[in-house]
């Protein structure tokens, strides 16, 4: 993947709802490539601390793309090129002193259909401690993690039983909780209740109110009604005719969202006049 350094010229200022609050992520007029396809274009956005922050959008407006922005997967994949900046805690995420690996242990990602390891239940929350060299007690993180994932009492008694014999929505969880072990910052959710039932649905929706009194959770979202009940702010994105990529219409709290929206674009979203 090559990244390109942000031009010297002055950036738009970063769309922004927050406030006074503590910003977590920020991305400054970031352009993304696959290939020579320009899927992101001027992305300016900055995420609160300890909030939730869901983006939505109509298909192919670019909102996994920019999610895996936040944490250097699109690096994962050839022929890719960003522009611009990411910064994390102020620090640049693709300036070459950093990390990647130590980039997705802090800012660690959810991916939208449950991709547990074939491994024990206790050996799938135990995978990343150990990669990272954990000294502690690892029988009372991963029962402290599994916790924190609302999901101990369901296995507390078959932790060495296949991740494989777990319901789908039990699978989210446990995949939570294997992103929760390693002790990040920020949790990165890419449609993380698409595959399930609404029931499972609720259970990790409540887990999400649960987590961001201690993380910062950025979410993709396809769905709006979700994006009310969860997020704290919303970022909208879209894409026009004639081929122009991904970009960031309008962020803001949820009730401005979509209660108030300042872009006509965003209101004939909400209102499902398209997309």
């Amino acid at each position: 993947m090559t990244v390109t350094p942000h031009s010297t010229g002055a950036a738009p200022a970063p769309a922004t709802a927050a406030g006074a609050e503590h910003i977590a992520l920020e991305a400054r007029g970031v352009n993304f490539y696959y290939g020579t396809h320009l899927a992101l274009t001027d992305i300016n956005l900055r995420i609160p601390a300890r909030r939730i922050t869901a983006i939505i959008g109509p298909s192919g407006c670019g909102k996994s793309t920019l999610l895996r922005c936040f944490n250097r997967m699109n690096e994962l994949l050839p022929k890719t090129r960003i522009e611009g900046q990411v910064l994390f805690d102020g620090d640049d995420i693709y300036h070459p002193r950093m990390d990647p690996t130590e980039v997705r242990f802090r800012i660690g990602m959810v991916f939208q259909k449950p991709n547990p390891f074939p491994k024990s239940i206790f050996d799938n929350v135990a995978f990343g401690p150990r990669v990272n060299g954990y000294k502690g007690d690892l029988n009372a993180l991963v029962e402290e993690t599994l916790q924190r994932a609302a999901l101990w009492e369901e296995v507390k008694d078959r932790l060495k039983k296949s991740a494989f014999e777990l319901s789908g929505g039990q699978q989210q969880r446990l995949c939570i909780a294997r992103t929760l072990a390693v002790q990040p910052e920020v949790i990165l959710m890419d449609e993380p209740a698409s595959a399930l039932d609404p029931l499972a649905t609720l259970r990790i929706e409540d887990l999400m109110q649960e987590l961001r009194r201690d993380y910062t959770i950025v979410i993709v979202t396809h769905n709006m009604q979700q994006a009310a009940r969860v997020s704290d702010y919303t970022a909208f994105m879209t894409t026009e005719g004639g081929g122009k990529p991904g970009f960031l219409v309008e962020f803001g709290s949820k009730d401005q969202i979509f209660t108030t929206p300042k872009d006509p674009r965003t209101n004939d979203y909400i209102t499902g006049r398209f997309g």
